[in-house]
């Protein structure tokens, strides 16, 4: 049966490389992005739909909606450092932060998953990509994606009795995005990728067959989880 699946922020990196995984498998892929021209260059080349679509916005939300009669798989990969505008005081600055952070990356994946859930078929898939850091040095962008990971817990048991599962996958640092935004130095990296056990970094991939696994058969029994895939490198400090 040829699966039904939706993947947000999918213009680039996690999101781009989760929507060429289940294009393999041959589900009908749709994508959403922000910037058209980013969207339709993707779309084209993977051979999928691609949806321009804010995921903060509800009216567009909504419009992405009304698209799907049914959705088999969910992903949720908009997010990533929100851009605050400059404030005039500290506190207006700390406000403008941290309201950036939460809209990318928790009322993003919540409008989204509100919207679909209705369309969600029975022994669906619901997944979010969370962080690293929201257990450890993630300041406001942490505190979003932890807030995810308990709004996803919750989700998982509304949806269990349709048979359908949410989970969180949390990466540690993955190398091939923009995330980091040509902020990322030798230095940096290299003390990210001595902290993993396997000794290297994570890779866009990684996350693209673990959000595919959770999707899968073998997978059924698995909800409400929040998935570590950072090669070990998951501490306290």
């Amino acid at each position: 049966m040829t699966r039904t699946v939706l993947i947000t922020g999918a213009t680039r990196g996690i999101g781009r490389a989760v929507a060429a995984r289940f294009v393999a498998d041959g589900a009908r892929v749709t994508i959403t992005g922000r910037r058209a021209e980013l969207v339709e260059a993707v779309a084209k080349e993977l051979g999928m739909t691609g949806v321009v679509c804010d995921a903060t916005d509800p009216q567009a939300v909504q419009a992405l909606a009304e698209r799907f009669e049914t959705l088999d798989v969910l992903v949720n990969c908009a997010g990533g450092l929100g851009a605050a505008e400059p404030a005039a005081t500290e506190l207006e600055s700390v406000l403008a932060q941290w309201r950036a952070d939460l809209d990318a990356n928790l009322i993003s994946a919540v409008l989204t998953t509100t919207a679909l859930k209705p369309v969600l078929a029975p022994g669906g898939t619901a997944v979010a990509i969370g962080s690293i850091g929201a257990e450890r040095r993630g300041g406001s962008y942490g505190a979003a994606k932890a807030a995810l990971g308990a709004w996803y817990a919750a989700l998982s048991a509304e949806l269990g009795p349709r048979g359908a599962t949410a989970n969180v996958i949390s990466p540690g640092y993955i190398a091939d995005t923009d995330f980091f935004q040509g902020a990322m130095t030798d230095a940096r990296e290299a003390a990210l990728i001595a902290e993993t056990h396997d000794k290297r970094a994570g890779t866009s991939d990684d996350i693209a067959e673990t959000a595919f696994f959770l999707a899968s058969v073998g997978a059924r029994h698995i909800t409400g989880q929040t998935i570590h895939v950072n090669g070990g490198a998951f501490t306290t400090r």
